[in-house]
């Protein structure tokens, strides 16, 4: 018999059933099948590495749209690819990025006090910035290890993180909690598109390095026999290490700390060697570019700016071609350094590694005769580079300037470039004092002239580098120094026979802060020549930018070169951007590969964003509390020598390259004096240095 109780029981069980089922009609809740899909192809490591709680927290930011199809950070690209087909997106692989510790300091830094508080960095950086006297570097408490789910990062012998590529996946969860920023995040691309930030560790050779190459690294590089490790480290950087390892006055070597103990570290013969290494190999070391854009850009001449320009937009996925009014591509490289310096097969065969990448050339085109800025907008190209350089020659402005037998210095260094006739004689004259006059003389030298190189100020003014200026005196080039052309002299026939000029004396100093040359009055000489070249400066040649009505929509500034933004290279014109000696006036040939570079990541970014953009932080001056001048407990090394041709049939009467490579031990001892300098830090000796101190480069001391 059914009792009352049970009844009761029955019927709240009943009601309970029925709200229940119409509230599930009510409040049904739809879950989109796709997070369930996509969490199936997730790794299941649940790692939280994404910043998700998980692979379903994961998988529905990715269908809510929060999160790409790459959001698992230890999946790769298989479990990316699966995401994408799912989502129905189009999948292509990504670069690999890994976390990049720009920090060399460490133990090696000074404390400013003691810290007794809880061993954490972002509790140590919240007194009083930390306790390191450099206000940039590592506070080497290893919070970054922590933060790192996958073993990726440990801290180092010297008191600094060091990363394993094979581990990092990218997540970013270190360089979350660097209060410091040492550490980044990044890839093949976005090392190639950084500009130095006085935030970055960056000794004082890197600091002066017109092309931004991060040469602690590649030294030390080098000094592991890492020499292709070494390559890349400069390739990030710059495409022409064998050129710049032969002709780079190495500005960089002025700053180096070294200096101030004995001699500056041989950091220009240390990139030559890495450079030789790999042309003597017999084979090209991969350089990587990233997926194809297909995005078209032109760059207008093929010199050192242009080349390197093409280089990195290539490198950075897109599709450059390189219009050259000249037969074959170099610019001043080829046609206004000498063989002695710079052999052609060297040049050709590093420009032929640069076009490998898959860059286009068009030879002997001329801009403003077979194409200009409209034609190559309405044949596809959607950035402009101007590289053209700077090739017009200053005049001296005096008599018979016209006359046979006178011809400017780089018309003469072109002819000798192209294997044409130069007509050069017995005895030659050439007016000027920097890289061009030296070269001409040198050059005529090796044509059997007896030379003279006049120059209006004396030896210590002269702005050509101190080694060519040396190699010139040994070479017997006559110097003729405080004295000025006032007219050149001609025969009826209008060929030179000599030359007129005026003794000179230094007054005060000038603009350029050299003392100006003033004309003593009467002291007037004549001196028999059959040749004379003038080197006197050089400008861009401007006229190829202005139409039939004498309009153009581009800037020139007072010094007749083309006004650009300093930081952005970018014009007036939006779509087009300058640099090398164009823009610069002429410069050093490291200074027009960097600015190539610098154009190629403003022409990415106006691409992809369309506005290039820079950060507040660029260093773009000396930091001054890195340019100390005592650098004590650092002992004697001597400074390695480069080797010479000196036989005259060797040197001064054939074209044969003057300058040879260190070989691999004396290699290895430069890199060894090397003090792997930060902002403020540096190898003392009996601390880090002591792999230094002992083995191969101890034999060197």
């Amino acid at each position: 018999m059914i009792t009352a109780s049970v009844l009761v029981l029955f019927g709240i069980g009943l009601t309970a059933a029925i709200i229940l089922a119409v509230a599930s009609k009510m409040l049904y809740v739809y879950e989109d099948p796709r997070i369930a899909q996509v969490e199936s192809v997730l790794a299941g490591a649940n790692c939280g590495g994404c910043g998700y709680p998980g692979c379903a927290g994961a998988a529905q930011g990715v269908v809510e749209g929060k999160a790409g199809a790459t959001v698992c950070v230890i999946g790769g690209d298989e479990v990316a690819a699966n995401v994408a087909t799912i989502m129905g997106l189009e999948f292509s692989s990504m670069e690999k990025q890994f976390a990049f510790v720009d920090c060399t300091g460490g133990s090696r830094a000074e404390d400013v006090y003691i810290y007794e508080g809880a061993k954490d960095c972002r509790a140590q950086h919240l007194l009083y910035n930390g306790s390191k006297l450099c206000p940039e570097g590592c506070l080497g408490f290893g919070t970054c290890v922590g933060a790192c789910q996958f073993g990726a990062i440990e801290m180092g012998p010297n008191g600094y993180p060091v990363v394993n590529p094979e581990l990092c996946t990218a997540c970013g969860g270190c360089a979350q909690v660097c209060p410091r920023g040492v550490i980044t995040i990044w890839g093949m691309s976005a090392r190639i598109m950084h500009l130095n930030e006085t935030t970055d560790c960056l000794a004082p050779c890197r600091q002066r390095c017109p092309g931004e190459i991060n040469i602690p690294r590649y030294i030390e590089q080098a000094s592991r026999g890492d020499y292709a490790g070494a390559l890349g480290t400069i390739r990030e950087r710059i495409p022409m290490p064998l050129s710049i390892g032969r002709i780079c006055p190495h500005p960089c070597e002025g700053v180096c700390r070294r200096g101030h103990v004995d001699e500056p570290v041989g950091i220009n013969m240390v990139k030559r060697f890495v450079a030789d290494w790999e042309m003597n190999s017999g084979q090209r070391l991969p350089i990587s570019c990233a997926p194809d854009t297909g995005r078209k850009v032109a760059v207008v001449g093929g010199g050192p700016a242009g080349l390197s320009c093409a280089y990195f937009l290539r490198r950075l996925g897109h599709s450059p071609t390189i219009f050259e009014s000249m037969p074959k591509l170099g610019g001043q490289l080829r046609y206004g350094i000498p063989e002695y310096r710079l052999p052609k097969n060297v040049l050709d065969w590093e420009i032929e590694g640069i076009l490998n990448l898959g860059i286009d050339v068009e030879h002997e085109k001329f801009f403003g005769k077979d194409f200009d800025l409209n034609s190559l907008t309405k044949d596809g190209f959607e950035a402009v580079f101007l590289g053209i350089g700077a090739w017009m020659n200053m005049n001296l402005r005096i008599d018979n300037e016209d006359s046979i037998g006178v011809e400017t210095g780089t018309e003469f260094l072109t002819k000798i470039g192209l294997g044409v006739e130069t007509g050069t004689g017995k005895k030659v004259v050439v007016i000027g004092g920097g890289n061009t006059a030296i070269d001409a003389a040198r050059t005529s030298v090796r044509l059997g002239a007896d030379v003279t190189l006049m120059y209006r100020r004396t030896r210590d003014e002269m702005p050509a580098n101190k080694e060519e200026i040396v190699a010139a005196e040994e070479e017997n080039v006559n110097f003729l120094y405080l004295a000025s052309p006032t007219r050149i002299i001609a025969d009826e026939s209008r060929k030179v026979t000599h030359i007129e000029y005026i003794q000179m004396k230094l007054g005060e100093p000038d603009a350029s802060g050299r003392r100006k040359p003033m004309p003593i009055q009467g002291s007037e000489k004549i001196l028999e020549v059959d040749n004379i070249y003038t080197a006197i400066g050089q400008k861009p040649e401007l006229s190829c930018l202005y139409d039939e009505s004498g309009a153009c929509t581009l800037e020139e500034t007072k010094w007749r070169t083309l006004g650009a933004h300093p930081d952005t290279l970018q014009t007036a014109m939006p779509n087009v951007f300058t640099g090398g000696d164009m823009h610069t006036g002429p410069a050093l040939v490291i200074t027009a590969l960097g600015e190539g570079r610098k154009a190629a990541r403003s022409i990415h970014q106006y691409i992809n964003e369309g506005t290039p953009h820079v950060s507040h932080k660029l260093q773009r001056d000396m930091i001054p509390y890195t340019m100390f001048t005592d650098v004590p407990d650092v002992g004697i090394r001597a400074r390695s020598k480069i080797p010479h041709l000196t036989e005259c049939n060797e040197r001064v009467c054939t074209f044969k390259e003057i300058e040879g490579a260190l070989n691999e031990e004396e290699a290895k001892h430069e890199t060894c004096r090397c003090l792997r300098c930060g902002l403020t830090c540096y190898n003392r000796d009996g601390s880090e240095n002591q792999e230094c101190l002992s083995g191969d480069c101890a034999k060197n001391q």
